[in-house]
């Protein structure tokens, strides 16, 4: 019986067993639910950091394609302005088209 008794002593009481259970599966449940909301927030600070990135690629990209449209557009403007000049057009009258200045008998006025 003294045999008995000494390994009855050794057995753990059921009773206490459960509230133990109880305690570390509400704590893994607690500490499941704090690292899946650590991932995400850390999951999106990763994405929000890579859009800032690309964004800021994007960015530069179109300052760069503006700069290349202005100076398109000076050349343009600069181009504009040489054919207008009033010698070069009437040389382009007289050597290509053939044209000349009106005589003074080819000039009506009107009133």
């Amino acid at each position: 019986m003294a045999n008995l008794r000494a390994t009855m002593d050794k057995v753990a009481d059921p009773r206490r067993l459960d509230g133990v259970a109880e305690q570390k599966s509400d704590v893994f449940v607690w500490m499941i639910s704090i690292i899946a909301l650590v991932s995400t927030i850390a999951v999106f600070h990763v994405w929000s950091r890579v859009k800032v990135v690309d964004l800021n690629i994007a960015v530069g990209d179109l300052r760069r394609e503006l700069k290349e449209q202005e100076q398109e557009q000076n050349r343009l403007k600069l181009e504009v302005a040489s054919l207008k000049i009033p010698a070069r057009i009437e040389s382009l009258a007289k050597g290509e088209l053939g044209m000349s200045l009106p005589t003074e008998q080819q000039v009506v006025q009107v009133r």
